[in-house]
């Protein structure tokens, strides 16, 4: 098989962002993900692929971790201001990236700071499409949000959606991303609440449902043609690792039974490659706290790798 030419990466420079915050969860543990991705050798095997790499750590003197607190405030939420200051670190970061020609690879942490690296890729080209890969949509708002947790809510806020319940934090998040430039693929733990938001903003949305009936293939072609369909727009993939099913990715924060294979996780990855569009990158949601044996914490940060070595050209053959 050829070598991928990335449309908006003919360079081949690649900066891994590491954003190590949980400050979206009450779980600990999450901003340990990236150490253990790089630990696991992740910067070498995307240099094997031919990328020219540089690693950032934005947030390396930040006091984030020890400002979490597991109260709601007045808007419902919680940890409004420190996942707002680390997601406009996170956005500058990814933002600098992109102007410098470097496909950005953010290695969360956890998904909250997908309002930073979504914003930042629309700031960069607003012409952006969005694949998010989760268990969850992710698109509550502080108005419907039960747990207040902001790793639930990204999508609302680069939306724009219901912007009067945001905490004045988010006042510099732009919203610029539109419901018809979004797909959601391998949902199948989804909020009432957010199921309303998805049919009154007609945002397209397959879950594991679609991917049973139709087929893995046949599923990211349909994504591709709601948001992409002449296939020449950059491609922001946003990938939670609790899309795949825990029994492959047992070590992270929101683990829910009946996910994508291994292989299914990774096929996503290698269709959105070889379509040359990939622009920038998420991998998010490693916690090698919650697992339970070392054979755990190895399974997850091995999957996160090939997530990023796939979506960055590594072909089976």
């Amino acid at each position: 098989m050829t070598e991928i030419e990335y449309k908006f990466h003919t360079s081949r420079k690649a900066a891994i962002i590491t954003a190590p915050f949980s400050g979206g969860q009450p779980k600990g543990g999450v901003e340990l993900g990236p150490e253990y991705i790089l630990n696991a050798g992740f910067e070498k095997q995307i240099s094997s692929l031919g990328w020219e790499t540089e690693v950032k750590h934005p947030l390396q003197h930040t006091t984030f971790e020890s400002m979490k607190s597991n109260e709601k405030d007045k808007y419902g939420v919680k940890n409004s201001k420190i996942v707002s200051e680390c997601c406009k670190i996170i956005h500058d970061t990814v933002k600098e990236s992109l102007s410098n020609e470097q496909l950005p690879i953010t290695i969360g942490g956890d998904h909250s700071i997908g309002t930073a690296t979504v914003s930042a890729a629309l700031e960069h080209n607003e012409d952006t499409c969005v694949l998010w890969i989760d268990a969850h949509a992710d698109i509550n708002t502080p108005l419907t949000t039960e747990s207040g947790n902001l790793h639930g809510c990204p999508i609302s806020f680069i939306l724009g959606i219901d912007k009067h319940s945001y905490p004045p934090d988010f006042d510099w998040v732009p919203s610029k991303l539109k419901p018809n430039k979004l797909v959601f693929i391998g949902l199948r733990d989804v909020d009432e609440g957010e199921k309303k938001i998805l049919r009154e903003h007609n945002v397209p949305a397959f879950s594991m449902y679609h991917i049973d009936k139709y087929g893995i293939g046949k599923v990211i072609e349909m994504a591709l043609d709601k948001v992409n369909p002449d296939r020449k727009f950059p491609i922001h993939l946003s990938y939670d690792v609790d899309a795949i099913d825990p029994s492959f990715v047992p070590a992270t924060g929101t683990r829910v039974e009946g996910g994508l294979s291994l292989r299914e996780g990774l096929f996503i990855a290698e269709e959105v490659a070889q379509t040359g569009l990939l622009s920038s990158l998420d991998i998010v949601e490693t916690n090698p706290l919650l697992a339970e044996t070392e054979e755990h914490i190895l399974d997850t940060v091995s999957a996160a790798c090939a997530i990023g070595r796939c979506a960055l050209g590594q072909t089976l053959l």
